[in-house]
This record gives structure tokens, sequence and C-alpha cells, in this order.
């Protein structure tokens, strides 16, 4: 079953202070089983986008403390700023990615918006998906007037009733809920500070005004510069490529151009390719000729990251997977322990002198894990490579000599894959010693069992080097790499051996 992920792209009346971002930044972090995607301030628009992921109980309580905090360190009656706003934490949509249906994130706009009306006396209004009446559907119709007018109008006119919270504003202003598809922000600068013409052009590209269908847009003055601001609904309907270039042709006729582009957040993959295939006229282009496309298949059809579909095909008999992959999918499990001491660690009261350290820990193995996981299929089709290579013709003196070149190259290539799997286990051994020197008591053993897998994945990992390094003829490549190797060797004995005395020591265990 695919683990349920929802992300949420919380927007905040702020970015001139950035100690306020990052407390609200750090409200979202403290929360577990919640990654903190991408943060994006605009110090003209003074707004910082937040966008966050993970399980839905999460994410949920997640944007329920970023509001609260966003509320306790923003005052809107002393804040400017370009962009249209009406709360301290302005929008907060709920996007479903994976085993989450659009119902669900309804479901959690409506508990969010319970909760921020009852315990933090904040109007909500719930929009898009999630909107109780046509009317708040769009964003533009519930920001229309921004906080200033909101503060009467909300007591006065009952179709600014809010959907959840009190009928009257405080210095927090009210905040937008709700749920949504995929949307791209994004903002055109152009070769002028004339804002007229980015009002006249948002006015030509935005559907509410005859243009694209899925765009909804701005003109603003933006770092001296007019900007075109964007938030695209649906970038398969309306793809990003094309609102650009129409951009660009109405822009002429002022005679100006687009000076650069900017994205706000994150973007789905998909839309970066059709704009690629679009520009350069791939019309033979498949998806899967993607590097990372091809070994995420890789992963999934040979060497998957499932326990139980890699193991089988570890032991199906063939060549690839094997022992190069082994290697590196024991350190991802070291390295899975580690972050799980860490994890087990951060937001408790009695650990809380070393909570900063564990963070950085975290930050640091998690990039870790993902990239010796990935390395499982890369083993594997370096060593493919070679096989392929070993099976180039011969039957000529220049075919023997492309083969034989062919065969070096993928040798050296099959070497470089582990040598690489052993810096990072290397730098997943030392992340351990600090995990079970500081980290949760409870979980100390977790932390050595992690040191472990580790260290016998370098053993592995060094194994395959040097049955890489034999097979080579350029000497010079062979001893540069053995010397690394030996510098890599000495720092993860010293590490397991520091690893096996704190477990000793510290975990009051006599270890045999």
């Amino acid at each position: 079953m695919t683990n349920p992920i929802v992300e949420c792209i919380a927007n905040y009346s702020d970015a001139r202070r950035p100690e306020v971002v990052e407390a609200i930044a750090q409200a979202i972090r403290e929360v577990p089983d919640v990654y903190l995607l991408d943060r994006h301030s605009d110090l003209d628009h003074n707004r910082t986008v937040l966008t966050f992921a993970g399980t839905p109980q999460g994410v949920e309580e997640a944007a329920f403390c970023s509001i609260a905090k966003a509320a306790e360190l923003i005052n809107l009656d002393v804040h400017q700023g370009e962009h249209p706003r009406i709360g301290a934490t302005d929008v907060v949509p709920f996007v479903p990615i994976s085993g989450v249906t659009m119902q669900d994130c309804v479901e959690i706009a409506n508990r969010l918006g319970k909760r921020v009306g009852e315990e933090l006396g904040i109007p909500v209004y719930l929009y898009e998906e999630a909107a109780r009446r046509p009317d708040r559907q769009n964003l533009e119709n519930i920001r229309r007037g921004e906080y200033e007018n909101l503060k009467e109008a909300i007591a006065t006119d009952p179709n600014r009733t809010p959907d959840y919270g009190p009928q009257r504003l405080g210095t927090a202003g009210a905040t937008v809920v709700g749920a949504r598809h995929p949307l791209i922000a994004f903002n055109v600068y152009l070769t002028t500070d004339d804002v007229s013409i980015a009002k006249k052009i948002a006015r030509a590209v935005r559907h509410s005004t005859g243009g694209f269908r899925y765009v909804k847009g701005l003109g603003l003055l933006v770092e001296g510069r007019a900007q075109v601001s964007m938030n695209l609904t649906n970038y398969q309907a309306t793809p990003v490529e094309r609102v650009v270039e129409f951009i660009r042709r109405e822009a002429s006729r002022y005679a100006v151009a687009i000076h650069h582009t900017e994205l706000v957040g994150l973007i789905p993959e998909d839309a970066l390719v059709n704009a690629a295939v679009w520009h350069m006229q791939l019309d033979q282009f498949e998806p899967g000729q993607i590097l990372e496309r091809r070994l995420q298949a890789a992963l999934k059809d040979g060497a998957s990251n499932k326990a139980e579909d890699f193991l089988d095909a570890l032991a199906g008999g063939s060549p690839a997977p094997g022992g190069g992959s082994a290697a590196a999918y024991s350190g991802a499990a070291g390295a899975a322990l580690v972050a799980m001491v860490a994890r087990l660690t951060i937001g408790k009261k009695k650990y809380a002198a070393v909570d900063e350290l564990m963070r950085s820990v975290l930050e640091r193995v998690e990039p870790l894990r993902a990239s010796l996981t990935a390395a499982v299929a890369e083993d594997a089709l370096a060593f493919e490579a070679v096989m392929a290579a070993f099976k180039l013709p011969k039957e000529t003196p220049e075919q023997e000599s492309a083969r034989q070149a062919a065969i070096e190259a993928a040798i050296l290539n099959a070497a470089r894959v582990p040598l690489q799997v052993a810096r990072q286990l290397v730098e997943v051994l030392e992340l351990a010693e600090q995990v079970v020197q500081h980290g949760n008591l409870n979980a100390i053993t977790d932390g050595g069992t992690g040191a472990e897998l580790t260290r016998a994945a370098f053993n592995g990992a060094n194994m395959n080097i040097c049955i890489n390094l034999s097979g080579l003829q350029d000497k010079d490549s062979v001893e540069q790499m053995m010397v690394e190797l030996q510098d890599l060797r000495a720092r993860a004995e010293k590490s397991i051996q520091n690893v096996r005395v704190i477990v000793s020591e510290r975990g009051e265990l006599t270890l045999v």
C-alpha cells in the first residue's frame, strides 16, 4: 500500500523579518512525520511560502502550529506588502499527493478551520474544493478589499461571515483554508518599471478577464521591475510554457521583454519536462529517457526498495543485483536507524540540550539514506555495463581496441560507484557516533545496530572496489582510489570502535 501523503503550501504575511519566518518554519519542523520541503520569501510582497508534506495527521497538526505561531508574531495593522492578504497566515491549501483523495483534503481543511476558529479565535474561510459557497471557490473573491476592508465588512456584511470562528478580526486577520489540485506559482519580470504594463498583461493572461483558462494573474512592482504574478491551477490543461510565450508576445506590444522568470515554491516534474519537450521540439521524446526515471524504474523492477522484492532479486541467481547493491542496501538500513534515533530524541524535554544537534544529524543523514538507496540500482547498472562491454565484438583490431576501451571505462565506473558508497557510509558511521553518544538512551542499541550494519556495508563496498580496481589498466587511477580507500577504512574503523565503546559504557552493557 502507498503511504498516505498530503502537501501543504501555506502563505504567511511576512518576509522582511527572518527570525519570524524561521520561528514559523520551526513550528512545522517540530511536528513528527512532516518534512519542510521549500521556503520562499519575497521582500516586496512581504510574504513567505512554506511547502511541507507528510502524513495527513502530521501535516494538519503542522499547519495549525504554524498558524498559531504566525498569529503570535505577525500584526497586520503594521504589515505592508505588494501582495493582497487578509491574514497573518493568509492561505493554507492542502493537496493530495499519494494514498489520499481530494475529499480527504476537504475534511482536513474543515477540521483545521474549525480548530483555528475555536482555539485561536481567527476567522476562517473555506475555498477551492472545500468551499461551501460557489462565490468562495476563487481565492481572489475572499481576499477582495484585503485586511483593511474586511475588518469592518466581517461584522456588518452577511456575505463576509466566516465559515468558522468569530465574526470579528484581530491583528492576525483571517485565514483561508482549502483543498486543491497541484498549482504552479510563477512570476514573470519585465524589462521595465512601468507597472501599468504588467497590469495590462496580467489582464490579458488571466482567465477572469478573458485570458487562459486556469490562470490567475496580477500586475505588481517588485524589486524595481514590473512583474506579472501568476497562479496556474491546472498546468496540464494550460501549460506554463504556453503562458510564458504569450506574455513574451504581449510584452513586445509595449516595446519591453521578459527580463527573467521566477518559480515560487515547488513545481511538478512533468511541468518542466513538458516545457523542455515543447521548446526543444522533442517530438519522439519518451519520459523513460530521463536518467532519474530510469533509475527509479530499476529500483522498482530489479532492486526495489521494498525489502522482500529486493531480497528475492538478490537470491534469484543472476549476477545483478549483487554484493555491491547489498552493501548499499545495508548502508541505507544503517542510515535509517541513525535517523530513527535522532527522531526519538528530538522534542524530548530530557534531551533539550542536544535537540539542535539531533536536528543537524537528521538533516545530514536523510540525504545519505536516499543516496544509498539509489545506489542499490546504480551498482547493478554499473555491473551490467561491464558485462555489456565484455560482449562487444572483437573480430578486428579496431573492434578489439574499442572493446578494451569500453571495458576499462565500465570497470572504472564500477569501482567509482562503491567508492562513493564507501564515502557516504563513513559519514553515516560518524553520525552514528553522535546519536549513540548524545541520543535517546532507550534507543542506544538501535544506533549501535545502525553502526554495525553500516560497517558491514563498508566492508562489502571495500571488496567491490578492490575487485574492480584489480581489473583496471589505469594504474594512476588505481593508486589514487586506493589511497582514498585506505583513509576511509581508517575513519570507518575509528568510528565503529568508538560506537562500541560508547554503547558498552553509556548503555551499561557487556558486549560479547
